[in-house]
């Protein structure tokens, strides 16, 4: 754009007479009217910054800001002012300030400043009129900052030690000294906007930006950002957050440009920089080099962004490429050839359908707990059987004994051999195979379960298997629908997030006459539409030769393994599983051609 031709410069050359310069000045239109002797008012009218539009008085005879403070200040019709917005004068619900106020107090702590303390905060570059412009005082122990509100009257203040800056407390009315009032120097904030603003920990590393001539408010303490609600800066374009070179503040900062979006930028320190450097410190180091060294961490600055670093994802890719090349990775398998086969592994979310009694948790606590023999976590979310069933049933099948032998102290020689290696198998396969069987599971609750399994077994990779679908609690959900679907969305996003594969189990909808005949498809599931959307594979077990309820005829019977629907893979007939009698198993086969 050319020089002096964007609508901010046009307007402040209107009203201020003057011609174009990057850093424009004029006579200040404002200091005879406040008593002050006539000064230049400072303009940034160079496109490039960030507080292009920004004036300040030299004399500091008003607060700086930006066209529409500027119109304010100068009566100026607000339909003059480039990018006003009349949607934006939006009414909000006023504050009711109480009648009294300690204004005289604060006077009166002004005035008390000593020599010794001026010089106190010259080391840093502060001077005499910052401090009289932000009205700070000394009470004779303490420095006073006051918390100036929206009002223009300050009605609680925080005294600091000059020397001990932990030794703090506030003086006023309490309930001031806290949100939504506790903001040192609010009023900048609506000086500020469609402009920048600086927000610091701490009201002391305030000030050096103060004498540099920036706008800013600051918060006493780092907790206080995440308190903070976005919707205070909805009318700043750009927000710079100022925090001290420590962990517990940068995450704050970073937890308080969450909140706020892209519009927030948090100012980054040198690596060099010492733990704990603030604002303060930098300005009293650099002396007359603050400017060009705070200059360059506003340059060094980044927008707050949702995204990761397109850096970041190329990276993530190609370790989970690596991964996938993996011993860990090709280990997530059933241990069912042909099933393995048909989905390529256990990967994403698959949901098992089937009718009553054809054995759904047996199949799948058989691939749990195999795939727990070999080393893979695996998270059992049971709401059928309870834990100790699961326990014996497992035994049963790894010890080749029924259950009722499992109790039985006459078992002939080998077969007490083979229930005390069971049992061995048993006992390590537990470090890696967890059953929960709480009722009042939350996606937050799993995600812990998953995190705390991954740490615990030092795998990349998580198998969650969920018996059932439809027994999950959905809390708030008044409707089972409603319910079932917000969990498909979880899993979802703890499917792509920590690198889980699911298997769960879902209630079928009977077909004609009450039986479950129908040819599987997606609609079959009971309960669910977002299964077709959620399921990277859907599969239907089906008794081989059902009784016309559709359950299974008798121990022993064949169970026929459809895929449905799938993401990557052909739908088809995957294998017939035949119950291992009575051990609590499967065995698979191919497909019998007769029907």
């Amino acid at each position: 754009m050319a020089e002096g031709k964007d609508a901010v410069s046009r307007f402040y050359l209107t009203h201020l007479k003057g011609r174009w310069q990057e850093k424009f000045s004029a006579d200040c239109p404002f200091c005879k009217e406040h008593g002050s002797a006539d000064g230049r008012l400072s303009v940034v009218l160079n496109t490039a910054s960030f507080f292009h539009g920004y004036f300040r008085c030299v004399n500091r005879c008003v607060p700086g800001g930006f066209p529409l403070w500027f119109a304010r200040l100068a009566g100026i019709p607000l339909t003059e002012v480039p990018e006003y917005d009349p949607d934006q004068e939006i009414i909000t619900e006023q504050l009711l300030y109480p009648a009294e106020n300690i204004n005289d107090e604060i006077r009166g702590y002004r005035d008390r400043i000593t020599d010794a303390i001026y010089s106190l905060f010259q080391q840093s570059t502060v001077s005499r009129s910052v401090l009289e412009e932000m009205q700070v005082g000394f009470n004779g122990r303490y420095l006073v900052y006051p918390y100036i509100q929206d009002d223009g009257n300050c009605y609680s203040a925080r005294c600091v030690h000059p020397e001990r800056p932990e030794d703090t407390f506030w003086h006023g009315i309490e309930q001031f000294s806290k949100e939504p009032h506790n903001i040192f120097n609010v009023q900048d904030i609506a000086r500020c906007e469609n402009g920048a603003l600086f927000i610091c920990e701490g009201e002391e590393n305030l000030l050096p930006l103060k004498q540099l001539g920036f706008p800013g408010v600051a918060v006493s303490h780092y907790a206080q950002l995440e308190r903070m609600p976005g919707q205070l800066f909805d009318k700043v374009k750009t927000l710079f957050i100022c925090v001290a070179n420590s962990l517990e503040s940068e995450n704050a900062a970073r937890n308080l440009a969450s909140i706020i979006g892209y519009k927030a930028r948090i100012l980054v320190w040198q690596k060099n920089s010492p733990r704990k450097y603030s604002l303060w410190q930098l300005a009293r180091d650099s002396g007359r080099g603050f400017a060009e060294a705070l200059g360059e961490m506003v340059k060094n600055s980044r927008s707050f962004s949702p995204f990761s670093s397109p850096e970041r994802e190329y990276r993530h890719f190609l370790q989970s490429l690596e991964q996938e090349q993996g011993e860990q990775y090709r280990n997530l398998s059933s241990g069912f050839s042909r099933l393995d086969d048909a989905l390529g592994g256990i990967h994403g979310i698959n949901v098992i359908g089937g009718a009553p009694k054809v054995g759904k948790s047996t199949f799948l606590i058989q691939i749990g707990s195999e795939m727990a023999l070999r080393h893979i976590p695996v998270l059992y979310y049971d709401f059928e059987n309870g834990r100790q069933k699961i326990y014996r049933r497992t035994l049963s099948r790894l010890a080749r004994l029924s259950t009722e032998q499992l109790s039985d102290e006459s078992l002939p020689e080998q077969q007490k051999i083979n229930f005390e290696a069971a049992r061995r198998k048993l006992q390590k396969m537990l470090f890696f195979w967890r059953v929960i069987n709480d009722r009042k599971v939350t996606p937050e609750l799993m995600r812990k379960h998953i995190d705390f399994i991954r740490h615990e077994t030092r795998s990349d990779y998580t198998v969650v298997v969920v018996d059932s679908l439809h027994k999950l609690p959905f809390n708030e959900f008044t409707e089972r629908r409603t319910g079932i679907d917000a969990w498909l969305r979880q899993m979802e996003s703890i499917r792509d997030e920590l690198q889980v594969s699911f298997l769960v189990i879902s209630e079928l909808s009977r077909g004609q006459a009450g039986a479950y005949l129908e040819e599987p498809h997606l609609g079959v599931f009971k309960g669910s539409g977002d299964i077709e959307y959620s399921a990277d594979n859907a599969m239907v077990l089906y008794p081989a030769s059902p009784q016309r309820d559709g359950s299974a005829k008798a121990a022993g019977n064949a169970n026929r393994l459809f895929l449905v629907a799938s993401r990557e893979h052909s739908p088809g007939q995957v294998a017939e599983y035949r119950q291992d009698f009575p051990y609590w198993g499967f065995t698979e086969h191919p497909v019998s051609e007769k029907d």
